[in-house]
């Protein structure tokens, strides 16, 4: 399915298509997709219900919406009226939500169209997507089975696969940008309280963040403007004439793989060339934050562990064992160790404070590789610990700092799989984020071979 937001709305309004038609072709495409485990539920009669109202909307000429008939499934953490949120888990019980999820309301009053709920790793704790109990959704650029990227896996596979345009979903390590990357879409993770995440089931208190998965930049635009409950996006597209970015020297490179690489260099350099100011050196806070994370642990695994610590004394036979075995370790952390990790966290956000001023970005990849094999890491326990720990390194820096991050796919290696180019800005620019990556995304993405 092609999609594009603003055509498809002006389609609406000239009246050559009908919301209720194309959810109709949305629900008929996710019932006859090769791959069950994509989705956990379809919200049929919601669907109709909303494409019915949108349908009247564009027939009575006003009060349209920014999203007004635009399909949309939500990872299963966001609470909708009437139905389970199970977190990708079969320990939360079976009581419906009664109401939706704040985030989702408001993209309903856009007039969105909610048409299911999508997979994800047991409680959003991995970024490669497993699930042994719904199933792992099966990356769409390779016959081999390689693995989603998670934990938004559902979201990811379902917008590469077409069969819906836009995915929410949540990013606490990188669960949006990863899978992003690994199905050759675009990610947006915002920065934190840009987005509500009321009515949508934790994982971390201070690094949880709500974001995006869909075709396009200027879509994530769309979306984040009603996101934000605005009735139009203020964005425009910047230029990336004098643009300053700046490429880490450290950190962020170790074991990348050359197709990875050699796209992130190939980006880069046609940003310079249509005139952004790159500049590559090294930045030491970010060794520190991974130094940091060595020495004490991490703060999702702490408050993951914290949050669910009565389900892992009481139903560990029903958890995912490799959540659990990453999950239990969360109870090492101590009192003192959570205060050292909260004050560097604290002064290594403000040392980047003077780089981000001036509308710097920094550029760098996403993940150091392409999608890896699926079933070596259903079955070796430590390959798994290690490749997820590796996936994440790079996206997880942004989390802990509070960036605000876009993903864009950048190439693919020579088989065919999709790499992807990371532009981050400092907390609460967004907006400068967003307008530069729009100018930068016809530079980063050459067209895909699918």
């Amino acid at each position: 399915m092609e999609f594009d937001i603003a055509r498809q709305i002006a389609r609406f309004t000239a009246g050559s298509d009908d919301p209720r038609d194309v959810a109709g072709r949305v629900l008929e495409g996710i019932a006859s997709a090769p791959d069950e485990a994509i989705f956990v539920l379809t919200t049929a009669r919601r669907a109709a219900d909303e494409a019915a109202a949108s349908a009247t909307r564009y027939q009575d000429g006003h009060d349209i919406g920014l999203l007004d008939g635009v399909p949309i499934a939500w990872k299963d953490l966001f609470d909708l009226k009437g139905e389970v949120t199970r977190a990708g888990s079969h320990t939360l019980g079976n009581t419906p939500s009664e109401e939706d999820a704040l985030l989702v309301h408001r993209l309903a009053q856009a007039g969105a169209v909610t048409v299911g709920k999508l997979n994800l790793t047991e409680f959003a704790f991995s970024v490669l997507g497993l699930n042994p109990h719904f199933g792992t959704p099966r990356n769409p650029w390779s016959d081999e089975p390689r693995v989603p990227g998670g934990s938004s896996s559902g979201c990811g596979t379902a917008v590469a696969r077409g069969l819906v345009p836009i995915a929410v979903g949540t990013d606490t390590s990188g669960s949006i940008r990863v899978p992003a990357a690994f199905n050759g879409v675009v990610g947006f993770k915002p920065s934190s309280q840009r987005w509500p995440l009321d009515g949508c089931f934790p994982l971390s208190e201070t690094l949880d963040t709500a974001g995006v998965i869909c075709g396009t930049l200027s879509d994530a635009i769309v979306v984040d403007a009603a996101a934000r409950g605005i009735r139009a996006p203020e964005l425009r597209r910047g230029t990336i004439q004098g643009v300053h970015i700046v490429v880490p020297s450290n950190a962020v490179w170790d074991g990348t793989e050359t197709a990875v690489r050699m796209n992130a260099e190939a980006a880069l350099v046609r940003l310079a060339d249509a005139g952004a100011k790159v500049e590559h050196r090294a930045i030491p806070t970010l060794d520190a934050v991974l130094a940091l994370n060595e020495r004490y642990g991490t703060l999702v695994t702490l408050e993951a562990y914290r949050l669910h610590a009565h389900r892992l004394a009481t139903d560990a036979a029903c958890i995912d064992r490799q959540v659990f075995a990453r999950m239990i370790r969360g109870a090492d952390i101590d009192a003192e160790a959570e205060a050292a990790i909260r004050a560097a966290r604290l002064c290594l956000t403000a040392e980047l404070e003077a780089l981000f001023d001036g509308g710097t970005l920094l550029a760098f990849p996403t993940v150091p590789h392409v999608a890896p094999l699926l079933v070596p890491l259903e079955t070796d326990d430590a390959l798994f610990a290690a490749t997820n720990m590796r996936t994440m390194r790079n996206t997880a820096l942004g989390n802990f700092l509070d960036w605000c991050s876009v993903s864009i796919p950048s190439g693919s290696d020579q088989r065919g799989l999709p790499t992807a180019l990371m532009l981050s800005s400092g907390p609460g620019r967004d907006n400068h984020l967003l307008a530069a990556a729009l100018a930068a995304e016809p530079l980063i993405r050459p067209a895909l071979n699918h």
